[in-house]
């Protein structure tokens, strides 16, 4: 499943006699990075039996939610050219009932079902596109669009589309959900100082191998260097950040991002460059930071604050970058 970029960046201490025991797994999964990091692990620790967990883990996100295999379940689901009520493993419809629930807090910001838009655009499995789609094809797509448009049974584990072309994209929710599921595995291992992340999306708990809180840089906004904006120390929270700078194309001196508004079926254009949200679930901080950069730097941080989400906005200004922080988030990073 191949990932927008979201860039929170890890900050690795200076090696030294005092930190303390630390091992890491990495590898590539859903189309992206992943490491997954512990701080004074047990003794017995079987760390190759862990890192098959791990995988193991992962590759039943991809094969739940991977918009970009045929054999996956949403790519089944999408497929299904019909308007009956089709059944579905819990894990999918409980991911697509809480992403739900961020479409609904968002007045559509965030919206599972953009999939038509995001192939139209060229950011989907269809392939790049190295000119924009015209009026008349976006107001096609856009009758394909509508979370309203899937209706959900999770008690019964069923999904009714009210539109066959109804095209869904967990693309904003997945790599967050396999992040809490790793996360969640190493938990039942009593596993409590970790760090795991996929494709810039993570979870932290406890402390680091310098025995206080993560580490954890935030990139500036820039489509030339990468370099951290800001850091923060954060514990057992989910990270996700949301950038309109890293997967656009551009045509006749304009730049399209891979930000589409589900709303209006066009790419933002707004000056808010990035959203960052720590909440305990980083799937839910996945969709809410793409649900507040696509409603712009003055609708997302008075959302943001009205829900008493802990976001931290950076918008493009004359004199730089100006970052604007909600009080939740103030609350939890040092």
């Amino acid at each position: 499943m191949r990932q927008l970029l979201l860039l929170p960046v890890i900050l690795l201490a200076a090696c030294g006699d005092s930190r303390l025991p630390q091992i890491d797994l990495v590898g590539d999964a859903l189309g992206t990075a992943f490491k997954v990091s512990i701080v004074e692990p047990p003794a017995a620790l079987d760390t190759a039996a862990l890192e098959a967990d791990v995988l193991a883990v992962l590759a039943r996100v991809d094969a739940l939610a991977s918009t970009w295999r045929d054999d996956s379940e949403i790519s089944a689901l999408n497929a299904a050219e019909s308007t009956d009520w089709v059944d579905v493993s819990e894990p999918l419809c409980a991911a697509l009932e809480r992403s739900w629930a961020v479409s609904r807090a968002s007045g559509g910001a965030f919206d599972a079902t953009i999939g038509p838009l995001v192939n139209l655009w060229g950011f989907g499995p269809d392939g790049r596109v190295i000119v924009p789609p015209s009026t008349t094809m976006i107001d096609d797509a856009m009758q394909h669009v509508g979370y309203d448009k899937l209706e959900l049974d999770c008690d019964d584990g069923r999904v009714r589309k009210s539109d066959p072309q109804l095209y869904v994209d967990l693309s904003g929710w997945a790599k967050g959900y396999a992040v809490d599921e790793v996360a969640e595995l190493l938990a039942d291992r009593q596993l409590v100082n970790t760090l795991v992340e996929v494709g810039g999306e993570m979870r932290v708990s406890g402390h680091n191998s310098e025995a206080r809180k993560w580490a954890v840089a935030i990139e500036a906004p820039s489509t030339s260097r990468r370099a951290p904006q800001s850091i923060i120390r954060i514990t057992d929270t989910g990270v996700a950040t949301s950038g309109d700078y890293r997967n656009y194309f551009e045509y006749d001196g304009r730049s399209y991002s891979h930000t589409i508004d589900p709303r209006t079926g066009q790419p933002v254009t707004h000056d808010l460059s990035a959203v960052t949200v720590l909440q305990a679930s980083s799937a839910f901080a996945d969709a809410m930071a793409t649900a507040l950069l696509v409603l712009g730097p003055e609708k997302g941080p008075e959302l943001a604050e009205d829900l008493g989400i802990a976001a931290y906005f950076l918008i493009r200004a004359e004199a730089g970058i100006e970052e604007i922080t909600t009080q939740a988030f103030e609350d939890l990073v040092d």
